[in-house]
């Protein structure tokens, strides 16, 4: 396994300026891309937040003054495509990208207006209704892990631990399944009704938030939980293209935090989920490599034209694992990106 050969694919493949506009950069939705990707039409906002996590992931494996300099330019282009503003609609999207921006605070780059920007309207989404929590957009009616989750992280960090244990106990008496430690997706407010789909990055979140709170145990159930109903054959499903490119890799990216923070035998559990799943995907990658949307199983060769393989968020997601892999193990660095 090769990270820095993971950072290289993606980013020659999908990193370009936004409008041709010089001192700009984000990732193209698809490759080979559409006209409106090519203009950043269909831009992705929360996949963007993970694509400059994973940035932020190799900045901290091999710092590199050009890569730094990606990331500055970066974080300027989110907020000009997003017309003047950090924000948007969704509380899910604007939680991944305060993550992200408080972790590129630690890279020394400046982005206090737009963490306090990203707190104000995370705060805002809080009401009594269905118990608890924040809402998963604007004007609707269902709260969800994929929100709750990622801002209960994000407060954490800030050092508002009251509203992120607030969120975090109503995760757990709302939506984790007392029978298999599952995370459910959410409930709508409006109804009572619980949707229990089953998602591998609500798992992540969940267990993200509780590590942050030193939940140790609801954390190593979480663990437990994933290895038996989210990881066939030890390797973490995949949920194809689209969104859900994305969604094993967030839960990798806990994972391997649970690794280091989480007493036995659990922190061996999710240390096994993690490398088993970024050896698969490795030897599962196409030349490139192209990652397979679903890490169990070849990427296809050559990408047919509907391919989920074509999807900015299933390469950052490939990507983010075998980052998130290579803090467990220094056989997943490869030889660092020069710079």
């Amino acid at each position: 396994m090769d990270v820095s050969a993971a950072e290289r694919a993606v980013t020659s493949r999908h990193l370009r300026r936004v409008w041709g506009l010089p001192g700009t950069v984000l990732g193209r939705s698809g490759w080979p891309p559409s006209p409106g990707q090519r203009l950043h039409w269909h831009w992705n906002y929360w996949w963007q937040a993970h694509l400059l996590d994973t940035l932020v992931d190799a900045q901290l494996r091999a710092p590199s003054a050009s890569r730094l300099a990606v990331i500055r330019s970066f974080v300027r282009s989110v907020r000009l495509r997003n017309f003047g503003r950090w924000t948007n609609e969704y509380y899910d999207d604007i939680a991944w990208l305060g993550l992200a921006l408080q972790r590129v605070s630690s890279l020394g780059i400046e982005v206090g207006p737009a963490v306090a920007a990203i707190d104000t309207q995370l705060l805002s989404g809080w009401t009594a209704a269905a118990g608890g929590g924040i809402w998963w957009r604007r004007g609707d009616d269902f709260k969800n892990a994929p929100a709750n989750g990622p801002a209960a992280i994000f407060h954490a960090r800030s050092g508002n631990l009251v509203r992120a244990r607030a969120m975090t106990d109503w995760m757990t008496s709302t939506l984790v399944d007392p029978g298999t430690g599952l995370v459910w997706d959410g409930i709508r407010a409006d109804t009572g009704e619980l949707v229990k789909h089953i998602y591998t990055y609500c798992q992540g979140v969940y267990l993200g938030a509780c590590l942050e709170l030193s939940e140790m145990d609801n954390a190593a159930r979480t663990v437990r939980a994933a290895a038996e109903h989210c990881a066939p054959g030890g390797v973490i499903r995949g949920q194809s293209g689209g969104d859900g490119g994305l969604f094993g890799a967030i839960l990798a990216r806990y994972l391997a935090l649970a690794a280091h923070a989480l007493p036995e035998p659990e922190a061996s559990l999710a240390r096994s989920l993690v490398l088993r799943s970024a050896e698969a995907c490795w030897s599962g990658a196409a030349e490139g490599p192209v990652f397979s949307a679903f890490w169990d199983r070849p990427a296809p060769w050559p990408l047919p034209d509907d391919a989920p393989e074509r999807d900015l968020s299933v390469q950052v997601g490939g990507w983010m694992l075998l980052e998130a892999a290579a803090t467990l193990s220094p056989d997943v660095a490869g030889p660092p990106v020069g710079g």
